[in-house]
């Protein structure tokens, strides 16, 4: 899709008022420039991962039994394991996330779906037998190592002691 497709198909929607305008042209770049996968955060965790010698997929799509689809951020096949890095704004996060003071006739609704999207995923991931581990991007990457590592067992060239 072209960039002129996308701009005509976004001043039909501010038209029919059904996609906000920007308040400055500045956070229009600064949304755009906002990533659905390969975030800071996802790249640290994937490169620490790797640094233990996990091997894994990213951004890998999960077509689940019911027709659901869910496309977590890293995805331990073999050990059916789906992580998510989720975005504080984005997911609503507890401590960081907040109510939206512009345009919150369409924020409101996107980011409740947003959460409700999650948790659908989340519930159709576990009734297929996967474990789901949930990070939030302000979480200490030792401590989002930790959780991936206790879902995900040893890596695959570790050796389990005391067997």
């Amino acid at each position: 899709m072209s960039s002129e497709d996308s701009s005509d198909r976004r001043a039909k929607a501010w038209a029919a008022g059904t996609y906000p305008q920007p308040a400055t042209e500045g956070r229009s770049r600064n949304m755009k420039a906002n990533r659905r996968s390969d975030t800071k955060p996802e790249i640290a965790l994937r490169r620490a991962l790797h640094a233990r010698g996990y091997r894994y997929r990213k951004d890998f799509r999960l077509d689940l039994p019911g027709g659901v689809r869910v496309r977590p951020d890293i995805v331990f096949t073999a050990r059916r394991v789906a992580i998510f890095v989720d975005g504080c704004f984005w997911h609503v996060c507890p401590e960081h996330g907040r109510e939206p003071t512009s345009n919150e006739w369409y924020w409101t609704p996107k980011l409740r779906r947003n959460v409700e999207r999650d948790q659908a995923a989340d519930a159709a991931l576990q009734a297929a037998g996967w474990r789901v581990v949930r990070l939030w991007e302000h979480e200490p990457l030792l401590t989002a190592v930790e959780a991936v590592m206790d879902a995900a067992g040893p890596a695959s060239g570790e050796r389990i002691s005391n067997l």
